[in-house]
């Protein structure tokens, strides 16, 4: 299954993560490009992390022991620095 990215835009990914070894419990993927992109979804492997940020996403893995909430609001902040006034 496809899902579009808008530009400049941010997601999370938590529930679309159905691989019960993976090594993240989150994904946070942040579109920083004027562009759309399509992302594939669900995650099965890892690798999909290093396939999508060769399509130009920033992909931030969320470990058991970090803070979702923090990272959310630090990547979010970074997207807005350099987010167009009218997106």
């Amino acid at each position: 299954m496809k899902f579009v990215m808008r530009p400049y835009h941010i997601i999370n990914l938590g529930g679309y993560i159905v691989e019960w070894d993976f090594p993240y419990r989150d994904l946070i993927i942040i579109n920083k490009t004027p562009n759309p992109i399509k992302i594939e979804i669900p995650v099965f492997y890892e690798e999909w992390i290093q396939e999508h940020k060769d399509l130009g996403l920033d992909v931030i893995p969320v470990r058991k022991e970090d803070n979702f909430l923090s990272m959310w609001k630090r990547a979010h902040a970074e997207l807005d620095k350099i987010r167009p006034k009218n997106e």
